[in-house]
């Protein structure tokens, strides 16, 4: 921001679970279906509660245009399953090597078209060493099919922190303008 490369802005980062126990769980239960239903619980959370509290506290500009959604694994594919399927909330979306808990974007995108309007910016990027690649593969090839312009970037890295950090500096800079 001090070199004027991204814009002022309010960032919330949230867990991504509604659990009533949230704490993170052993490695051991990561994976249940309890646990991986309390990401996708999370949805209702976000639109219903957390982004209402966030707009009542904070000087925000409460529409889709000055609102993004974004996150890295897990959270990327939450970040692509909300953002993609709720325009009228976030006109910003990134996912970082999401997850396989990415929907496809046939089943995201109720309306194509209407999306291609609507949307400022969608930001793919996984690393070609990430296990994961193939889902965000697959996404930039079904947005790619239905004609959803989107930044698709794949860098050297794994599922890491260099991809990530690297991929959100490039997006952050790109968010509201």
């Amino acid at each position: 921001m001090a070199q004027g490369k991204a814009l002022p802005m309010i960032v919330v980062m949230p867990n991504g679970r509604a659990l009533a126990d949230d704490q993170p769980p052993p490695p051991a239960r990561t994976f249940t279906p309890e646990h991986i239903a309390g990401f996708a619980a999370f949805e209702a959370d976000l639109l219903g509660s957390l982004i209402p509290a966030v707009d009542a506290k904070y000087p925000t500009v409460a529409d889709a245009a000055h609102r993004a959604i974004a996150g890295l694994s897990m959270g990327g594919g939450q970040a692509l399953n909300f953002g993609l399927s709720h325009p009228e909330a976030f006109a910003w979306v990134g996912g970082f090597s999401s997850a396989p808990n990415t929907r496809p974007a046939q089943e995201l995108l109720r309306d194509p078209a209407a999306a291609q309007r609507q949307f400022k910016l969608v930001y793919l990027s996984c690393g070609n060493r990430d296990g994961l690649i193939n889902v965000s593969q697959a996404m930039h090839r079904q947005l790619r099919d239905l004609g959803i312009a989107h930044v698709w970037n794949v860098d050297e890295s794994g599922h890491d922190r260099e991809s990530w950090a690297e991929n959100l500096h490039h997006f952050a800079q790109r968010l509201f303008r």
